[in-house]
Order: structure tokens, then C-alpha cells, then sequence
């Protein structure tokens, strides 16, 4: 049905072995860098990434094996926005198809029409230039009604020469939905190389959530309301816990902003804060101080939050939407927004585990297994890049 990438990363604990088995040394000794007619190493691959400027591009690449082209300028738009995606369309793939080796599409098909996206795609393949889908979104959150992007999906992933995808059972939902195999990779690192800091354990049972901008896919509101709720059963318990909620200055919909500050306005113990969009230093260091992390989504597939959570050792509990749990099952509670008790026993759990399980060089530990991981992501995508530039030519 799928293949994961070597070595095989289990669900719960995330380790890699040290030193890399020979599977990966091997890999790494043979360089999947083109070659001339006399066989000298000229350049890495050429990979046009839909998009290039995005944090998961970086982490998944090995500068010494693969160069991404930049974004091309979007018409009208501010400098260094990459949507929507003009590298995706027809007229570029054709125009630059001696530029690329490889098209590698992520994120922002929701930009075009599905005979748009088809027609990208028979341009990269009149080029002769193999197409590799990574689907990180079988639900897009930018949208709240999906029927358009599952037209998408039913345009690109019976097209795409290779799929990947971040999960075991997003694999299978894809194996049931097209019959297609996927290369499972699980989502790397994105933090920087440093450890984060441990906790302070003196301020009490703090939980944070994150709206952003309110996008269609959060739903801020009910999470809040879950949260005063939680709250009030915890002080029953005589448990105090703080609940701190950040929500950009700037958001898609003022009127549910207004929404959000107001469930919390009764409650003592629930606070909204508006910020400026935070950089991902600020982020990291808010999260660090957290006890429990939520995630309260309507509808998604995967995560960046909850593997930034698991890298700062911060537990998640979240909807049981799409495959997010199966990217950290054992730190992640499942909870129901209309049940507050479900959140209850989440921050309860959440509290335990971190009295009996101090930082004691384990958030070092799993940097360094996490940082070993993102290497053998960045080794598999080369050598998948490679094996499928030679089976189109061949």
C-alpha cells in the first residue's frame, strides 16, 4: 500500500539510531547529483517547488543535493509573496523546462481551476520532467467548503508520477480514495538547532492556543468557550489553571474576532491577547512556557504545530480531525469541544506526565534524535528525486 522511508521511524518515541544505519550511509555516498556524458558531478537537482519559499521546503532539502528555483514574482503582489503559484502554470513550466529537473508540487493548488492545474501538469510532462505530489492536505484549511479542492486532488494525485505523504494513515486514506501508494516521510524539524528551554514549574497549570488569523478551519470561538468551562470544573477540583489565548491584530474576520474576546470576557482564568503576527522565535519561546498545548480544528490533515509542540516537548490536545494524531500519538489527547471534560482530563494528563517526567536532558535528546530524523527526510527526497528523474528518462 506504502513505503516508509529507511530507517523506519515508529509512531511513539520518535528515535532515529546513531550512528545512521548503512542504508543511509550508502545513500548518502552516492550522490544523486546529474552527471555529465563522462560521468563528473556538475550540479544538484533542479527541483521547481510549488512553492520554494516555505519552511518545510528548507527542511526537507539538502542544498548539496538539490537546489529549489525561487518563486517566480507574482503579477501584483507584494515581494516575496509565492501565491498564487506562478511556477505551477502552463506558460512557465514550458518556458523554463530546461530550468528544472523536477516538478515537486506542496501547497496552493486551491489558486487555480482543476483544468488549470491539469494543464500544468501536461506541460511539465510534454518537458519530459517527472511530477511528485507531496499531500500534506486532504481537507485544505484555507477553505471550508472542500468540494473544490477535492476536484483538485482527483486532477493531481491520479496524475503525479510519485506521491508522498507525512502519516501511515493519510497513506491509507489516499490507497482507498485512488488506489495510489504512497512514500510515507514524516514532517521534519523546523526549529532551529539549539535546545529550547526547560519549563518553569512555578507558575501554575498554563494552557495556550494559537487562532493566528482565524482562518475557516479553527474554530476559535467553541474552543474558547470550551476552555471557561474547562476552567470552572478544574477550580471545582481545586485545580487553578490558566488559559492563555493569542489571536493576530489582523484577522480574516473582525466580527469573529469580536466573538472570541467576548466568550472569554467572564472568566478570570481564560485570557485573550491580540498580537502583532509573532516571529517564530517569539512562538517558540511562548509555547516553551505552556503546559498543555490546543488545537481546535473543524477540519485538516496534518499539522506544523504539533511537530513544533514535539520538538518544545509541549503536549497537544486537539479535534480528532484528519491524520494530526497519528504524527505524535503518544503526546497528543484527543478532546471534544462541546465536552469541556474532555479538556479537563487533558490538562490533568498533561500535568502528571510533566511532575514524573522532568526535562533531565530529554528535550536534548530528542533534538538530536529530531535533527538525525530531518537528515534522513532530506536523504529521501534526493534519492526519490533522482529515482524518478530516471525512470521518466528512462
Amino acid at each position: 500500500m506504502f513505503e516508509r522511508i529507511p530507517p523506519s521511524f515508529s509512531a511513539s518515541p520518535r528515535c532515529i539510531p546513531a550512528p545512521p544505519p548503512p542504508s543511509i550511509r550508502a545513500f548518502r555516498a552516492l550522490s544523486p547529483a546529474r552527471k555529465t556524458s563522462i560521468g563528473t558531478v556538475t550540479a544538484p537537482i533542479r527541483v521547481a517547488s510549488i512553492p520554494a519559499a516555505h519552511p518545510y521546503i528548507h527542511a526537507i532539502t539538502d542544498p548539496q543535493l538539490v537546489r529549489i528555483l525561487p518563486d517566480p514574482p507574482v503579477p501584483g503582489a507584494p515581494a516575496g509573496q509565492w501565491w498564487p503559484p506562478v511556477a505551477m502554470t502552463p506558460e512557465w513550466l514550458a518556458a523554463h523546462a530546461r530550468d528544472y529537473d523536477v516538478l515537486h508540487v506542496h501547497f496552493g493548488l486551491e489558486s487555480f481551476s482543476p483544468a488549470q492545474v491539469r494543464a500544468g501538469l501536461d506541460a511539465a510532462r510534454l518537458a519530459g520532467r517527472p511530477v511528485i505530489f507531496t499531500v500534506h492536505d486532504l481537507d485544505n484549511p484555507q477553505l471550508i467548503d472542500q468540494a473544490p479542492y477535492r476536484e483538485l486532488l482527483d486532477v493531481i494525485v491520479p496524475a503525479a508520477d510519485r506521491l508522498v505523504t507525512l502519516t501511515d494513515t493519510a497513506a491509507a486514506e489516499i490507497d482507498r480514495r485512488w488506489q495510489r501508494s504512497s512514500l510515507v516521510v514524516p514532517h521534519p524539524t523546523l526549529t532551529a538547532g539549539t535546545t529550547p528551554p526547560a519549563r518553569r514549574r512555578d507558575d501554575g497549570i498554563r494552557v495556550g492556543m494559537h487562532v493566528r488569523d482565524l482562518r475557516p478551519n479553527i474554530d476559535a470561538e467553541r474552543a474558547v468557550q470550551a476552555m471557561v468551562d474547562a476552567a470552572q470544573l478544574l477550580d471545582g477540583f481545586g485545580l487553578r489553571a490558566r488559559f492563555e489565548v493569542l489571536m493576530n491584530e489582523r484577522v480574516r474576520d473582525d466580527e469573529a474576532a469580536a466573538r472570541v474576546v467576548a466568550a472569554a470576557r467572564d472568566s478570570a482564568a481564560v485570557q485573550v491577547r491580540r498580537t502583532p503576527y509573532l516571529s517564530d522565535a517569539d512562538v517558540e519561546q511562548w509555547l516553551s512556557g505552556l503546559d498543555l498545548f490546543v488545537l481546535p480544528y473543524r477540519h485538516g490533515t496534518h499539522s506544523g504545530w504539533v511537530e513544533l509542540c514535539y520538538d518544545l516537548g509541549v503536549p497537544v490536545a486537539g479535534t480528532d480531525v484528519g491524520h494530526i494524531r497519528s504524527q505524535h500519538p503518544s503526546e497528543f489527547s484527543v478532546i471534544d469541544l462541546d465536552d469541556p471534560r474532555t479538556l479537563v482530563d487533558a490538562v490533568t494528563s498533561a500535568r502528571a506526565t510533566a511532575a514524573v517526567l522532568p526535562d533531565d536532558g530529554r528535550l536534548a535528546r530528542r533534538r538530536s534524535e529530531r535533527l538525525a530524523e530531518r537528515q534522513a527526510v532530506r536523504d529521501a527526497h534526493a534519492r526519490l528525486y533522482s529515482t524518478v528523474m530516471a525512470e521518466v528518462s528512462a
